[in-house]
């Protein structure tokens, strides 16, 4: 873990992760609310990136109760993926639950239930 971010290298190349995590995402009800593919904004810019893509997720069920705490928690949610290539390999990185918890001052305990779905998210996206 690397600053509140959590890194797995995945087993698939990248189409193929972005789309087993989407799959995942879908499977325990939750919402994709946008892809972005940072390596075509780059394009359009003139610049070259590696495969990069974000894909931001969530539902109001497990995010609301932070905010309810502490609305500034809303910053880090909806959760994110990011899914992204280079000569290593294909990796995902997703925000570290804990991290988040203690970064908006919330009890230790909120966090439990999205450190769980992460980590089954991350687990079935690359492995």
């Amino acid at each position: 873990m690397t600053d509140g971010l959590v890194t797995t290298k995945s087993a698939y190349d990248i189409v193929m992760t972005l789309s087993r995590l989407t799959d995942a995402i879908a499977a325990r009800a939750m919402t994709v609310f946008a892809v972005i593919d940072h390596a075509d904004g780059a394009k359009a810019a003139g610049m070259e990136l590696g495969p990069t893509t974000l894909v931001i997720f969530g539902n109001a069920r497990g995010g609301t109760p932070l905010m309810q705490k502490n609305q500034r928690a809303g910053i880090d949610l909806p959760l994110k993926a990011l899914v992204w290539q280079n000569s290593a390999g294909v990796w995902l990185t997703v925000n570290d639950p804990a991290w988040i918890t203690r970064r908006h001052g919330l009890d230790a305990g909120q966090s439990e239930g999205l450190a769980a779905a992460l980590k089954a998210l991350t687990e079935q996206a690359a492995h």
